[in-house]
């Protein structure tokens, strides 16, 4: 069976006996959504974070403290991610496969959109989805857009970029803007330096994507920016997603894109 056809409870059993990979392209028509928690005293502070920077942060979900799932995922968010980022202090103190032994009562797991949940949309549309197609993580950039901070959490910007053929454009805009609960529209195409990244070939998460002719690129806000803010702002404790390995939920990409008449 491959990674197209599994569901996303298949997913997440294969992500929790160990296999790590980036998740773009897997069960194509289930939304993905990246992960943060965070201890409940300063669980306030995050959540404003993300409604005043509903863009790169927008909130599916937010389980009470202690809790490991919920209406998105029949499963447990300590082990059903392919690989994990563990922060104490704001550094980065562990990359691995299960957090479980990291799991405190007291951490309030936030899950927010991600842009994997409308790349689907894009291919059915016509628009190549370069990352996937060659088989790498889709590259992620730091910029030099501040986001508001609130209380205690600040930070930039995190930013995924995604090649697209210039005649495409317009179309890759008119495709995510339709789905703002993962991100939505871009949030700049063109110069990357109007961002503040230097060298598109050297992301700051992810991998570099090969550019085909005619090719412009386009920036997505990314749900990257709390870790982002997390090594800014040094809470005691914060766990995360490994950067492109997702939390393939339970819930369709559809339910996630707004119909107009």
């Amino acid at each position: 069976m491959t990674v197209t056809e599994l569901i996303p409870e298949q997913a997440r059993d294969r992500f929790a006996r160990g296999l790590v990979t980036p998740t773009a392209g897997w069960c194509p028509g289930w939304a993905q959504a990246n992960l943060i928690a965070v201890p409940r005293a300063l669980a306030w502070d995050f959540l404003l974070f993300t409604q005043r920077n509903p863009k790169p942060c927008p909130v599916l979900d937010v389980l009470e403290a202690g809790a490991t799932g919920g209406p998105l995922l029949d499963g447990d968010i300590r082990t059903d991610l392919p690989l994990y980022r563990v922060y104490v202090d704001g550094e980065l103190a562990e990359e691995t496969t299960d957090v479980t032994g990291w799991w405190r009562g007291d951490l309030v797991g936030f899950l927010i959109g991600c842009s994997f949940t409308f790349e689907r949309a894009l291919v059915a549309a016509g628009v190549p989805v370069r990352h996937v197609d060659q088989g790498v993580n889709v590259p992620m950039y730091r910029t030099t857009r501040r986001c508001r901070s609130a209380g205690s959490v600040g930070g930039p910007l995190v930013v995924s970029m995604r090649p697209v053929p210039g005649a495409l454009v317009e179309t890759a805009v008119r495709v995510t803007a339709a789905y703002p609960a993962v991100h939505g529209a871009p949030v700049h195409v063109g110069d990357p330096a109007e961002l503040g990244i230097a060298d598109l070939d050297q992301p700051d998460y992810g991998d570099a994507v090969r550019f085909e002719p005619g090719d412009v690129p386009v920036f997505w806000a990314c749900g990257v920016t709390p870790q982002a803010a997390v090594v800014e702002s040094r809470p005691p404790l914060a766990i995360a997603h490994a950067p492109g390995h997702m939390l393939i939920t339970d819930a369709r990409d559809e339910d996630y894109r707004i119909r107009t008449a």
